[in-house]
């Protein structure tokens, strides 16, 4: 599902002007953008965790060359489903 998908459902389910939904669906990514800047933890009961995970430095290979390529170290956005989502998919 992309952005426009969620605005779609918004605006066929809850009636919401096409306008309306699309600054709700922004407003509600850029909240969730600017706390992970800050570096808190996003948790949305019975949906998931949104949290950055360490990645350490590693030697990686240039599939095209096979040259040794070095990784460096970096966070990276680690989403883990919650309990009731996993049990709604099965």
């Amino acid at each position: 599902m992309t952005r426009e998908g969620i605005v779609e459902v918004l605006t066929n389910h809850l009636d919401l002007p096409r306008q309306v939904a699309v600054e709700v669906v922004g407003t509600v990514f850029e909240a969730m953008v600017q706390a992970l800047r800050r570096g808190e933890e996003i948790e949305l009961r019975g949906f998931g965790t949104f949290r950055f995970r360490e990645r350490r430095a590693r030697v990686g290979r240039n599939p095209r060359t096979g040259a040794r390529v070095e990784v460096p170290a970096r966070r990276v956005v680690y989403f883990k489903p919650g309990k009731e989502l996993k049990e709604r998919l099965g």
